[in-house]
């Protein structure tokens, strides 16, 4: 990527009016970094650890029944955990998603499944499988992506014990759980693994380098800027981030082949750091031949539909995920026809 002159980027983009207006309560609330040394409290703030949910919850009063298991991790590297979320009244194998929570790389947990993510395993009769990977900075790269994979891999090779589809998983998360997601599927393609059915990338983390006109215009704006966005990064990768050796799997951005691919899902806000790096993504997978479905909704934050549920473009960005959703699992049914 060429470096970008900020002198040449115009001024940040406005936030949607709704959202600008609930901006200030937010960020009184997310939580703070100031360097590495930061991360710990960071996790053990109220505000880091509100969203994640008791199996109670996470069942619905019985609609899923939540089992925690226990499975190998990656070859010489501790087991991992993945939640297994179940509809009761499924009868016979069931489609799954795959989901890898978000947290900018260094904070999060598993247990962190957004109600959305529960309503469409509702409407679909679909299983959630969430995936614990280990965090950085304590593990970096590749170990978190490994995890993901290594519970990818776990799944589909359990798929019959768990009654699951082997051949409708969609992998999805957001922020850098989507960039996780991504960088799970180039494994899963390059390494000839499990075939996914698709992949769903909300706001999604892809490219370390924090060099886009997006990223410049949100320094110090916003829920998740620039200067956290860096923070992740090195969390992440260390002294190689922004530098010539990342590897794909790092940072999906990198990847010089995005052919064969699942069908995809980005969506973004057009006022947060991610904007250019998710649009460039769906470009890339575009000039591959591939399917990519991309929607960049004016005025959005980093996080805005979990963040300010409530406002116009939040209720817009769940029906466009709800409806992509619709025609893909529409699509596998057609194909299993």
């Amino acid at each position: 990527m060429t470096n970008i002159d900020p002198a040449g980027v115009g001024p940040a983009v406005p936030h949607d009016p709704e959202l600008a207006a609930a901006l200030p309560s937010i960020l009184s609330l997310v939580p703070k970094f100031h360097g590495l040394e930061s991360i710990p409290a960071a996790r053990e703030s109220g505000s880091a650890r509100a969203t994640t949910q008791s199996a109670e919850a996470l069942s619905r009063g019985g609609v899923f029944e939540v089992v925690e298991r226990t499975v190998p991790g990656p070859a010489g590297a501790p087991d991992i955990a993945l939640l297994v979320v179940r509809p009761v009244a499924a009868m016979g194998s069931t489609p799954a998603f795959y989901y890898v929570h978000g947290g900018g790389m260094i904070i999060g947990d598993h247990r962190l499944i957004p109600d959305p993510y529960l309503d469409w395993a509702e409407e679909f009769g679909a299983a959630i499988v969430s995936v614990q990977y280990r965090l950085a900075p304590e593990t970096r790269h590749p170990g978190p992506v490994e995890d993901c994979y290594a519970g990818l891999v776990w799944t589909t090779q359990r798929a019959e014990e768990l009654n699951i589809d082997p051949r409708r998983i969609v992998i999805m998360g957001p922020s850098a759980g989507a960039g996780l997601a991504a960088a799970t599927a180039l494994l899963a393609r390059d390494r000839g693994g499990p075939a996914l059915a698709a992949q769903m990338l909300m706001c999604p983390m892809l490219d370390d380098r924090n060099n886009t006109p997006s990223s410049i215009q949100e320094d110090g704006r916003g829920v998740w800027d620039r200067g956290a966005n860096m923070l992740g990064w090195t969390a992440l990768l260390g002294d190689a981030r922004g530098g010539p050796d990342v590897s794909p799997y790092g940072a999906p951005a990198r990847a010089v082949d995005l052919s064969n691919l699942p069908p995809t899902f980005i969506d973004v806000g057009s006022a947060e750091t991610f904007r250019d790096e998710a649009v460039a993504y769906a470009s890339a997978i575009w000039r591959a031949g591939g399917d990519a479905e991309l929607h960049v909704f004016a005025g959005g934050f980093h996080g805005y539909e979990g963040l300010a549920p409530h406002a116009a473009i939040s209720h817009d960005t769940r029906a466009a995920r709800l409806g992509w959703l619709r025609r893909n699992m529409r699509a596998q049914d057609e194909v299993r026809a």
